[in-house]
Formats: C-alpha cells, structure tokens, sequence
C-alpha cells in the first residue's frame, strides 16, 4: 500500500512575472488553481517535500510561499462559492483478488 495523500493549500506571492509563471507552470502539473496565485493540491508527503523543493529553486528574499496541510475534516467543512464539489474526496476502489 502506497503512501496516503492529503490536500494542500498552496498560496504564493511572487513579484517577478518571470518567476511567477514559473512558479505557476509547476503548480500546473501538481494540483488544480483556484485563484491566480492559490492552487490546491492532493499529496503524499514525499510529493510535497519534492514540489516545495522545486518551487525554492524560483523564490527570492522578496517573494513568499505558503503551503498548508488540510485534514479531511477540515476539507469537509470548506464552502466554495460558485464552483460546487470542488473540494469533494475521491472514493476508495478495493480490488479483491
């Protein structure tokens, strides 16, 4: 069984558009974006480590990076106005061989 996953909020403020879209065509490839500079993202923890990584390469003293961990609860209990289920969990699909 793998590593489990859990939802992050990753929230940056970069003030170089070069950087920025950098950043944000990294981000494409992990999670879905939810504003222009917030996106939301289903990891493991190695994952995580590995795109925080990524991202540093970018980041200057002037620029700022937040990821935040969510529990299920804490998703559960969200409300997005205009995009319904967007937050919703997938299911878990068991194979008995």
């Amino acid at each position: 069984m793998g590593e489990s996953k859990n939802w992050y909020l990753i929230c940056y403020d970069i003030r170089d558009p070069k950087r920025w879209r950098r950043v944000y065509k990294k981000l494409e490839g992990y999670g879905e974006r939810l504003q222009y500079s917030i996106f939301r993202c289903r990891l493991t923890a190695r994952e995580r480590e590995k795109l925080r990584c990524e991202i540093e390469k970018y980041l200057t003293e002037e620029d700022d990076l937040l990821i935040i961990g969510l529990c299920n609860h804490c998703v559960e209990r969200m409300s997005y106005c205009n995009r319904p289920n967007v937050w919703q969990l997938p299911e878990h699909n068991f194979r008995i061989f």
